[in-house]
This record gives structure tokens, sequence and C-alpha cells, in this order.
């Protein structure tokens, strides 16, 4: 979704840092063979991805929601030169598409996928994070931060994906919506845990960054 004019919007993009080649064939291959290819964070946020990562040059990242690989492949590019990203996702018929992507961009070795469960999975990785991803299930987003602002070094970051959610947050919410009412809890979470401070972003459905103090 786009909080901005069209016209604006594309003037934002076209004065931003220009997509690579890789990333543009994974997101024709996402088009062509997979379904649901919005879920792709896309060129723009992309770029903020990849900005972001390259400022905190983290040596370990944790992002929960795979996908084809696209927003991992962005955060690798701040990698430190011995960094790790620990990526998950539920879906293992994705995990072939990944690797091929992730072998292509020279990022291979330093990416670890993650087949399952996240809530089961997170626990399991001992290491601590400077940097996490959230874009998965919404319903779960208030228990992934629980499982993960532990593990996540001072002044390290968390990004979430989708806060803004279609714009469903300043609607009268349907009590069937239990993705709306998880991210509108989320939002009030990270708005008032004193361990984190916390700025939400306009960039295409909301994209929140949350810094541990």
């Amino acid at each position: 979704m786009h909080f901005l004019p069209e016209k604006l919007d594309d003037y934002v993009v076209s004065h931003s840092e220009t997509e690579p080649e890789l990333l543009q064939q994974l997101t024709r291959e996402t088009y062509q063979k997979i379904l649901q290819p919005i879920m792709l964070s896309g060129p723009y946020q992309g770029r903020v991805l990849s900005m972001i990562s390259k400022l905190i040059n983290p040596k370990s990242v944790l992002e929960l929601g795979t996908f084809t690989g696209y927003a991992t492949l962005c955060l690798a590019e701040g990698l430190d030169k011995d960094g790790i990203i620990y990526t998950i996702d539920i879906n293992e018929e994705l995990e072939g598409f990944q690797r091929k992507y992730f072998d292509k961009s020279g990022y291979g070795q330093q990416i670890f996928q993650h087949i399952g469960n996240a809530l089961e999975i997170i626990p399991k990785i001992d290491t601590s994070f400077d940097l996490v991803f959230i874009d998965a299930d919404k319903p779960n987003y208030s228990n992934y931060f629980h499982l993960i602002i532990d593990k996540l070094n001072p002044g390290g970051i968390i990004l979430s994906d989708n806060v803004l959610w279609h714009g469903k947050v300043i609607e009268k919410l349907d009590p069937k919506d239990k993705s709306t009412k998880a991210v509108l809890d989320y939002n009030t979470l990270l708005k008032n845990d004193t361990r984190i401070e916390t700025v939400v972003l306009p960039i295409r459905d909301g994209l929140t960054i949350s810094r541990k103090i």
C-alpha cells in the first residue's frame, strides 16, 4: 500500500538507490512462479532495509518471514564481513528457491535457513542479535517480540513490517479481524515498552524502527 500520491511516490523511488539486478531477477521469478508475490518487500523498501543494515553493520541478524528471500538479501548487504543471518519461514516449499538466490548473491555462506514454527525455533538459536526484521504472521508479532527482546543486544534494532496494515489501524475494528487487532496490540506494545524507543515510518505498509536502550 502507498500512502503518498502516486506521482510523489514515483519521484521518491526514482531518486533513491536503484534495485540491484539480482533482486530484479528474483522479483520476476517470484511473480512468475510463486503465489502471493505481493508479499515481496519491493525495490524501495528493499533499499531502505539495505541502508539501515549498512548503518548498523550487524554481526548477527534474525529475520522472521523469509518468503522468497528478497528482504534477506537486502539485509545481507550491510552484514559485517563475518556476519550471519538466521532466517525463518514456515513454508518448506520455498527453501530451494531462496537458496538459489542466496548462493547467487555471494552471501550464501552467511545465510542460515530455518523451516518451521518461529516460536519454537527462536529459543533454539543460541546467539544474540544486532538486527531483527519481523515480517511474518501478524497474530504472533507480540509473541515474537517477547521472545526476541532479551536476545537483542543493547543498541540493537527491531524492524517491524506492515504496522499500518493497509490503513486498517485507524478504521473501526471488526471483532473478527484477528490480524488487525494483533497489529494494533503490537504497535501499543512497542510504544509502551520502556526497554526500547520506537518510531513508525509511513513506508509502504508501515515500517517501525525500535532501538533497544
